[in-house]
């Protein structure tokens, strides 16, 4: 408690990191040059950092679990901390470009470890660019999951080049994705959420979830409410526009096409 009271970035109720004290610009451009390392190639990422009880259990057993999950854009960390807790066996990173709001989501992280022994254990953060540096991070099919909410929607058609969400982008998608992972999208922007249709629907390599899929699939609940841009769209009355894909193998005939045979 003294500690807490000696430092005002810290809630004396809860224990968690202040919002106030990590706010940051709303959007950064990613295709700016950010001084942050940069691993060389996922070999050389060093998760142990990142999940230490994960990786000490693995090591006894000889085998080593991977990240499946990632949160492109995590913001402030809702959605990490609300599938920490649903899926408390899979280790998920969150990917943010904002220097102090990924710190937040760091510290964040750390005090609710502290306040919640043996929880939160499989989540953690990294200040990236992952328009860059996907391939950096993860094998081939190594992901499961890959979400993408409330992204900047970038409305100047000069820079459409700057969504996350694009068709050369989604090549690096499905390649750190395996077959039969899923990728999430959810924006309040219309054209935006048209946008992102559109490139799901035209790529060889995804195609959408049935009606009765997403009923079924729990992470797609979490869309609209564990992130504070959820959160602000519902208490605003606000629309929401759902893409949800699931990464497929190519058939023979696309093969062919895309190599114009």
């Amino acid at each position: 408690m003294l500690e807490n009271e000696a430092n005002p970035t810290i809630s004396k109720s809860t224990g968690l990191p202040r919002k106030r004290f990590y706010r940051a610009r709303a959007h950064s451009n990613p295709l700016s040059d950010s001084h942050f390392p940069v691993p060389i190639s996922p070999s050389h990422v060093d998760f142990s950092l990142h999940y230490p009880q994960f990786f000490s259990l693995s090591c006894e057993v000889g085998c080593i679990k991977k990240v499946q999950f990632a949160d492109i854009g995590c913001g402030f960390g809702g959605l990490l901390v609300s599938l920490s807790t649903l899926f408390p066996e899979t280790l998920m990173i969150g990917m943010e470009l904002r220097d102090k709001v990924a710190e937040y989501v760091k510290e964040r992280i750390l005090a609710l470890r502290t306040t919640n022994p043996g929880q939160y254990q499989n989540v953690s953060v990294v200040r990236t660019n992952s328009m860059k540096y996907i391939p950096n991070y993860f094998e081939k099919g190594q992901l499961t999951k890959m979400f993408f909410l409330f992204p900047d929607p970038h409305f100047k058609e000069k820079n459409h080049r700057r969504r996350v969400i694009s068709p050369h982008l989604l090549d690096e998608y499905a390649y750190v994705l395996e077959v039969g992972g899923i990728i999430y999208t959810i924006t309040d922007v219309e054209e935006l959420g048209e946008w992102m249709k559109t490139c799901l629907d035209n790529h060889p390599m995804f195609e959408a979830l049935t009606e009765e899929e997403l009923q079924a699939d729990p992470a797609v609940k979490l869309l609209c409410t564990a992130t504070e841009e959820g959160q602000k769209v519902a208490r605003n009355g606000g629309q929401t526009f759902q893409a949800v894909y699931r990464r497929i193998a190519l058939s023979h005939s696309c093969i062919l096409e895309l190599l114009g045979c």
